[in-house]
Parts: structure tokens; sequence; C-alpha cells
């Protein structure tokens, strides 16, 4: 079927239109979105780990206040995700920590319930790996706020 030079046109400027708006949409998440930035140091994960601790049957998080960003412009979030080894092989460690980090970045996007000021340490366990991530959600949710409290 061969269409008409009018049609072609006609749906390339669509095409470009929607590529446009797509471009136009990615932008204004990556100005609403922030930036999550790991722990180097050995020296602060041991700050970090000093201070306020939840503790969950799935994973802990340990807060402290923010001592890395000397500019409040920057809109970073500075989490780090460890695993133990004990806990299984690679594979099981790094699909907790890819469910845990999938967990934080919906959380910041839908209601910010993560304050920025904060560095943050969450050490993922055995049972987050059977869990739903819908629960999971819900829990990490919870200690989030528990931690904004205090």
């Amino acid at each position: 079927m061969v269409l008409d030079q009018e049609c072609l046109q006609k749906l390339e400027e669509n095409f470009c239109l929607e590529d446009d708006q797509k471009v136009g949409k990615d932008s204004l998440l990556k100005r609403i979105m922030t930036k999550l930035e790991s722990l180097k140091k050995n020296s602060h994960f041991k700050i970090v780990l000093k201070n306020r601790v939840i503790n969950n049957d799935c994973f802990s998080i340990y807060r402290s206040k923010n001592f890395m960003d000397k500019n409040k412009l920057n809109k970073k979030l500075y989490i780090s995700f460890v695993m133990r080894k004990k806990i299984g092989n690679a594979v099981k460690r790094n699909k907790i920590k890819r469910k845990l980090k999938a967990i934080v970045q919906k959380l910041i996007k839908i209601n910010s319930a993560i304050n920025l000021n904060y560095i943050y340490v969450i050490f993922g366990k055995e049972k987050a790996y059977k869990e739903y991530s819908d629960t999971l959600f819900e829990k990490m949710k919870k200690s989030f706020k528990r931690l904004s409290i205090v």
C-alpha cells in the first residue's frame, strides 16, 4: 500500500510533535526528580551508623544530618543500600537492593516523604527477597514517616 506524500508529511509531523512533547515532560521530570547519591567513604558510613535507626523485619534505616552537601541548591539524596554476605548469593542480594531502590524512588516522586536534609543508609534483610513490592512500599513509607517525626 502506497501512501501519498501529504499523508507521509502529516505522519512525520505527528511523530515530531509527540517526540517534542515527550522531551518536554522528561525535562520537567528531571527538574522535579532528585538525584540519588551513594556514600563512598568508610568514615561517612561510620558517622551515619552512629545516629538514629528504625528497624523492620525487611530492612533497617539509619539516618544522620546531611554533612556532605554545603550547597542547599543541589537536590541530591545521599542514600546507600547495603547487604550482608550471609543473606545469599550476589543475585539475591542485588535483587533486594533493586527492590529497595525502586521503592525509594517511588517515595520521592509520589509524596516526597523522604527528607533531603538527612543522609540514609538502608540495610536490606533476607525477608525482603520474598516480600511483595507493595507491602515493602507501605513498610518503608511508615518507616520514613517515623524518622521524619523524631
